[in-house]
């Protein structure tokens, strides 16, 4: 007679979790069972268990995983709270051509509309973002008329960059960003906002082509910060000045006044040109880069001329150094009055009437002045009706001041003869004059043969050409000495004749 079977469980009877069960045994099952035995003599199965008795007992299906953290707490942080304003951080899902889709926990994804992606105008969200990036926006609108959530990349960016820069301005600190914009009077550099760099302040000196610089990125200093305008005001030459300091100094010290350096042509402005020494740059101003008169630095030097100038001053608290350009060339003053003397017959041509005279032009760069009562032997009224500017003439030096850098002409007594200065007598050559320096030979003009000819023999040439070589013959016999004293013999100025031909001052 079999044993009776075993009584079966209340299937009708709902299993109840209860988290506080004893959980069901992994306790390897003893010999003789046939799903194996717990210690509690239990049958094993994947959804509960079974004592000796015959009772089952629920698999524990829940665990408490929270931690110290309460229930309360757990479901309170699967909702996210945020107010307009703020700046929640979310994972891009979703790049449009005009606007951005950020997973940020909420009951649906934010908008960033492609105007609020970057302080950049008109650029594509896809070269700011990409699906899977990691940001912080800031909250426009929680929910706007369309029930959307409208963010802000470029504002969260903006408030972040702000607190940023407040603390490098308080510290002197240096910002450094890339070159994003070319704007009227300056730049714009991205460094967490749009930092406005003046064109005047992009280098030690004035920049005039700032379209080079887009791209790259700059440091600088910030020289102006105020929020409420949204204002930053940078300048890297500060930054530059702060860097070169040291250089600068060690520059300065070693500089001496009156010293020659050679340099190079950085810039050309309009009172003046600069010029990089090799460590500093030194102003020459317009008056010192030439002997002659100026309208435009430019019309004597250009950017990039090598160049060999004469310290004139250093100011080293300032910082800046005068330079001369014409301090290394010859003084054409000194030039001219050591070649001629005081009785000699000179060619010019008349560049300025005044009231009292006119001014003619007899060297590169030396003017004198005809007096007006140098004009002729009779009385003039008016400069206007003996000459009339551009019109080329043979002068009399009367009078030469190197020191006051003037000098004294005379037309009238051009035309009474003296000894024509030395650089005249190339149109006829040295046979053509005796050792006293009289004038012994015949004229026979020929044009150079390498085509060009000089002031003096144009002038000469015209001279023959209008009176034929008679008269001028005559003109050059009138060559005599007239010094009594020893010294070189002066020769008479070629003057008038019987044909009623003028001396060469009235001549040409």
């Amino acid at each position: 007679m079999s044993d009776a079977p075993a009584s079966a469980p209340d299937l009708e009877a709902p299993a109840i979790e209860d988290p506080v069960a004893p959980a069901a045994s992994t306790d390897p099952p003893a010999s003789g069972s046939v799903n194996g035995d717990g210690a509690n003599g239990a049958v094993s199965s994947d959804f509960g268990t079974f004592t000796d008795a015959g009772e089952y007992v629920p698999r524990t299906v829940t665990a408490d995983d929270l931690g110290e953290m309460s229930f309360e707490d757990a479901v309170a942080n699967t909702i996210v709270e945020f107010d307009d304003g703020d700046i929640v951080a979310g994972t891009i899902v979703r790049v449009d051509r005009d606007e951005v889709l950020l997973d940020i926990g909420f009951k649906s994804e934010g908008v960033i509309p492609s105007r609020e992606l970057s302080i950049r105008h008109d650029i594509d969200p896809s070269e700011v973002v990409e699906v899977g990036d990691q940001i912080e926006a800031l909250v426009l609108q929680k929910e706007d008329p369309d029930g959307r959530l409208v963010l802000s990349k470029k504002r969260a960016q903006y408030e972040r960059a702000w607190g940023r820069i407040e603390e490098v301005r308080e510290s002197n600190g240096v910002v450094k960003g890339p070159v994003i914009e070319v704007v009227k009077g300056g730049l714009i550099v991205d460094i967490g906002l749009r930092g406005f760099l003046p064109a005047s302040l992009v280098e030690l000196r004035r920049v005039r082509d700032l379209a080079p610089y887009v791209g790259r990125e700059l440091e600088a200093k910030i020289i102006e910060l105020d929020k409420n305008r949204n204002n930053v005001v940078l300048s890297r030459r500060a930054w530059l000045e702060e860097s070169l300091k040291e250089e600068r100094e060690g520059f300065l010290r070693d500089l001496r006044k009156g010293e020659r350096r050679t340099g190079r042509v950085s810039s050309v402005v309009s009172f003046g040109a600069f010029v990089d020494l090799g460590g500093m740059d030194g102003l020459i101003h317009v008056s010192e880069l030439s002997w002659k008169h100026v309208d435009h630095p430019s019309s004597v030097v250009n950017i990039g001329d090598e160049v060999t100038v004469e310290v004139l001053e250093i100011d080293r608290e300032r910082e800046r150094i005068s330079l001369s350009l014409k301090a290394t060339l010859q003084d054409p003053w000194e030039a001219f009055a050591g070649s001629h003397r005081v009785e000699e017959l000179v060619y010019g041509r008349v560049t300025k009437l005044v009231p009292f005279g006119a001014f003619v032009q007899v060297g590169d760069g030396i003017e004198g002045l005809v007096h007006i009562s140098e004009m002729s032997a009779h009385h003039v009224e008016l400069p206007e009706q003996v000459v009339t500017p551009g019109e080329e003439l043979w002068v009399k030096i009367i009078d030469l001041d190197l020191q006051r850098r003037r000098i004294s002409l005379s037309i009238k007594q051009a035309a009474e003869g003296g000894v024509v200065a030395e650089e005249y007598r190339e149109a006829f050559g040295d046979h053509a004059y005796d050792e006293e320096g009289n004038f012994i030979g015949e004229f026979s003009y020929e044009t150079p043969s390498d085509g060009e000819e000089s002031e003096a023999e144009r002038a000469w040439r015209e001279y023959y050409e209008e009176h034929g070589e008679e008269a001028y013959r005559q003109a050059l016999a009138h060559y005599e000495n007239q010094d009594s004293d020893g010294d070189e013999p002066a020769a008479a100025a070629p003057g008038g004749d019987d044909d009623g031909t003028d001396g060469v001052g009235a001549a040409v």
